[in-house]
């Protein structure tokens, strides 16, 4: 296949993206499938290209405003994106020759319509060819790390300066490591084992040196061509997810319930743990999401799992005083996860911040009641915010009846990410995995 029809499913794939608002993860799972006759480099450009561009696009607006008399948000939609993909080649994309990029930028106008500025695309794009290797980097740490003003000036508040240079190549590693980190589900196969399956079908495999059933694959073409996945031994999921399942530690007969659970990979990780016992109940808000666990639950083929449809908002009186342990990892801002959806950093705000500690407050003052006296509950969020995770945990500690439980001797836990209370707040970068809160807590027996 031509390069500029890779580059043209790209140009797909940012607009829908930067200019339609639409969710990048599902719309670059959409794209893969739709074009899966793809070769396995052709589908690594096209993911490379796009999710790079999508990421950068701040940096990447930056270094064309440079260069063009017209700024990017005077620019036609179509043209502005052509130019940020080119830009990103340039910059990040050493395999791809400048003229390559620059040639295929104007074809790929023309395509698009665009005959009357092919002038102007071939201008600006050999002039970022021949000028972005002499540009300084910025100064200004929200160009330089592709992050919203707005959001660099409230981590700095919060946590200082070095913990932005520090999370902004944290999410930069992230992205362009190019591994799937996975769960071993262990109750169905050994590790050494999944290793074995893997490795036989060519797969590179990497397994963490702290979280021992967390592996990181490289170098495969498809997850769902793999053995280890068709039978259910592994399970997409983040590394820093899986200290969930540490700090909740089931065994026996208990009886778990996560309430915001989709696509469900704390959940599976419990079930794992109680090897067919208990019993895990698996819940979100709609049927699309529980859909995705009972996909994943099913291909792994726990027994001990029960889906269901329920809104985190709404209390449910025969479940009051029922579980052993409640996991609450709620819908928050995500800003912990850019790394991998950089998309998210573009669709939050202070604001939405704001209203999401609003709402996580609303849901655990629902939630608490159904942890038994004695019982842990499990309150986590994937992004890095006081107000969604420190003051929210705080409200947990001071006008619920439960009390702190220090992670510091948490298994995977760095102790570096342990604050004076007890809570964890890992950071991309420092902490070598995706940003993410947990904190635990046992309710009063009195």
């Amino acid at each position: 296949m031509a390069e500029v029809r890779v580059r043209e499913i790209a140009l797909e794939i940012v607009m829908a993206v930067l200019e339609k608002g639409e969710m990048g993860h599902l719309i670059m799972r959409q794209a893969l499938e739709k074009y899966g006759y793809l070769e396995k480099q052709e589908r690594s450009f096209l993911t490379r290209l796009s999710n790079g561009t999508i990421s950068r696009v701040i940096e990447l607006d930056d270094l064309i405003n440079h260069f063009s008399k017209v700024r990017t948000e005077k620019m036609k939609p179509v043209v502005r994106n052509i130019l940020r993909l080119t830009a990103y080649q340039l910059k990040y994309m050493d395999s791809v020759p400048d003229s390559a990029a620059c040639n295929e930028a104007v074809k790929l106008g023309q395509r698009k319509g665009f005959h009357n500025l092919k002038g102007f695309i071939n201008g600006v794009s050999r002039s970022m060819a021949r000028g972005i290797p002499e540009l300084p980097e910025s100064d200004a740490l929200s160009v330089r790390y592709a992050l919203p003003e707005w959001l660099v000036e409230m981590w700095c508040d919060m946590y200082g300066e070095e913990m932005v240079r520090q999370s902004g190549d944290g999410f930069w590693a992230q992205e362009t490591d190019g591994a799937t980190t996975v769960r071993c589900n262990q109750s169905l196969a050994k590790i050494e084992d999944i290793c074995v399956s893997l490795q036989k079908q060519g797969v590179k495999v990497q397994q963490d040196a702290n979280v021992p059933q967390a592996l990181y694959l490289r170098q495969y073409d498809r997850l769902e061509h793999l053995e280890a996945f068709q039978k259910g031994w592994i399970q997409v999921q983040d590394i820093s997810s899986m200290l969930v399942g540490e700090a909740a530690a089931p065994e026996g007969e208990m009886i778990c319930l996560d309430v915001c659970a989709a696509p469900g990979g704390k959940s599976m990780d419990l079930a794992d743990r109680l090897a067919g016992q208990g019993k895990v109940y698996s819940c979100d808000i709609s049927f699309e999401k529980t859909a995705l666990i009972e996909e994943n639950c099913m291909r792994c083929g726990f027994t001990n799992m029960e889906v269901q449809v329920q809104d985190a908002l709404e209390l449910r009186e025969d479940w009051i005083g029922m579980a052993d342990i409640v996991i609450a990892d709620l819908p928050c801002s995500g800003l912990g996860i850019i790394g991998g959806k950089p998309d998210i950093k573009y669709k939050a705000s202070l604001e939405k911040c704001t209203e999401l500690a609003v709402l996580q407050r609303q849901m655990l003052s629902v939630i608490w009641q159904y942890v038994k006296p004695g019982g842990i509950l499990i309150y986590s969020t994937c992004t890095i915010n006081r107000q969604e995770n420190e003051d929210n945990a705080d409200f947990i500690a001071s006008q619920l009846p439960f009390d702190r439980v220090s992670l510091q001797d948490t298994k995977g836990v760095p102790s570096v990410a342990v604050t004076p209370e007890g809570y964890v707040q890992l950071l991309p970068g420092r902490d070598g995995m995706a940003g993410f809160f947990l904190s635990k807590f046992t309710r009063q027996t009195e």
